[in-house]
C-alpha cells in the first residue's frame, strides 16, 4: 500500500528499508484519485515503536492511505519527545471537524486503573462518540478494545491474577464474516495485559458477534454490526522483539513476571522469539481496509455520517 506520511517521520526511513512503500506528499499530489484517511490514536507510551509497527501492517494492500496520527490533549506521556508529537501529531481538538474513513485506537498501559482514573479518560469518551457519526469503522486494539467495548456496550474489564503475556492460540468462528478472510482455522496473537473482559459477557450481547477466540487468552476478535467498531484484545501488530523487550524492561525493575509464553524457543529468553503472527497479522489489517472502511465508505468522506454507512 502506498502509505502517505510526512517525509521527515522517522517511520518512514525504517519502512524504507524494509521495501515497504511509503508515498511522501509531492507523489501523492501527483495521483488522481481519492486516498483514504485514516488516523491512528496512539495511546502507547513509546509512540515512535507504535508508529512502525502501524504503518507495517497497513502496508499490504494497494490502497492509498493519508495517515494522521492523534494524540491526548489531557495528558501528555514522558516517553515521547515533545518535539516528535509537535511535528507529526494532531489532538482531537485539531481534528474534530473533520471526517475520517476510518480510526484505530491503540492499547495503553493502564488496564490496572479503573477507566474513569484514566487521565484522558474524558477526552477518550469524546473521540469514541465522535466516531459514531465522523468515522467508518474503528478498529479498537487490546486497552483500545476493553475502553471502547465497555464505553459502546457497557462490558465492563476484570482483573486476571497474573499478567497475560505470550504468543496464544485462537479458533476462527463465523468464517464467511471478510474480516477473518484468509485466516487458517488456527492462528497466533500476541497478548500483555492484566485484565480481560468476560467472554460470557461478550457471547450474551446480541450487538456483537465473537469472529476468534481462545481457551487461554479468552475473546480475541469481536465485531458490531456491520463493522462499525471492531475490538481486538491482543497486540497483532507487536514486532518479533516487543514482548522480549517488555519482559526484560519488567524484570529489571524486578517485577515478579513470568517468561512470556509459547515465545521463545525451549522457553529460553536467551534465544530469539519465533515470529509466528505476521501473516495474520497482515491479512486483518488488509480486511478491515478493503470491506470495512474502503468498499464501505462514500466517496465524498464529508458524507460520512449521513446514514449511508
Amino acid at each position: 500500500m502506498p502509505i502517505k506520511v510526512s517525509s521527515d517521520l522517522p517511520a518512514k526511513k525504517i519502512m524504507e528499508e524494509e521495501n515497504i512503500f511509503m508515498m511522501d506528499d509531492s507523489r501523492a499530489l501527483s495521483q488522481d484519485i481519492r486516498p483514504l484517511e485514516i488516523a491512528i490514536l496512539n495511546l502507547m507510551p513509546l509512540k515512535e515503536a507504535t508508529e512502525v509497527q502501524m504503518l507495517r501492517s497497513l502496508s499490504n494492500t494497494p490502497l492509498q492511505v493519508n495517515m494522521t496520527f492523534l494524540t491526548t490533549s489531557s495528558y501528555i506521556g514522558k516517553n515521547t519527545a515533545k518535539s516528535h508529537l509537535d511535528q507529526f501529531y494532531l489532538t482531537f481538538e485539531d481534528v474534530k471537524h473533520k471526517k475520517f474513513d476510518g480510526l484505530i485506537i491503540t492499547g495503553a498501559p493502564v488496564e490496572n486503573l479503573e477507566f474513569t482514573e484514566v487521565a484522558y479518560w474524558d477526552e477518550l469518551c469524546s473521540i469514541m462518540e465522535w466516531s459514531k457519526k465522523n468515522v467508518t469503522s474503528t478498529l479498537h486494539i487490546c486497552w483500545g478494545a476493553q475502553a471502547g467495548i465497555y464505553y459502546h456496550y457497557g462490558i465492563n474489564k476484570h482483573s486476571l491474577p497474573c499478567k497475560m503475556s505470550g504468543i496464544f492460540e485462537h479458533r476462527v468462528h463465523k468464517r464467511k464474516e471478510p474480516f477473518v478472510r484468509g485466516f487458517d482455522d488456527v492462528f497466533f496473537m500476541p497478548h500483555s495485559r492484566y485484565t480481560a473482559v468476560s467472554p460470557e459477557e461478550v457471547y450474551a450481547n446480541e450487538n456483537l458477534t465473537v469472529l476468534a477466540d481462545s481457551e487461554v487468552a479468552g475473546i480475541c476478535i469481536a465485531m458490531a454490526k456491520n463493522g462499525k467498531q471492531i475490538f481486538v484484545f491482543g497486540h497483532p501488530e507487536y514486532d518479533r522483539m516487543t514482548l522480549d523487550e517488555e519482559y526484560k524492561r519488567d524484570t529489571a525493575k524486578g517485577l515478579d513476571i513470568a517468561i512470556p509464553e509459547n515465545y521463545y524457543p525451549n522457553n529460553d529468553p536467551s534465544q530469539k522469539p519465533l515470529l509466528t503472527w505476521r501473516a495474520h497479522c497482515n491479512t486483518m489489517y488488509s480486511n478491515w481496509l478493503n470491506y470495512y472502511v474502503y468498499q464501505v465508505t462514500p466517496y465524498d468522506v464529508d458524507s460520512i455520517g449521513n446514514d449511508n454507512i
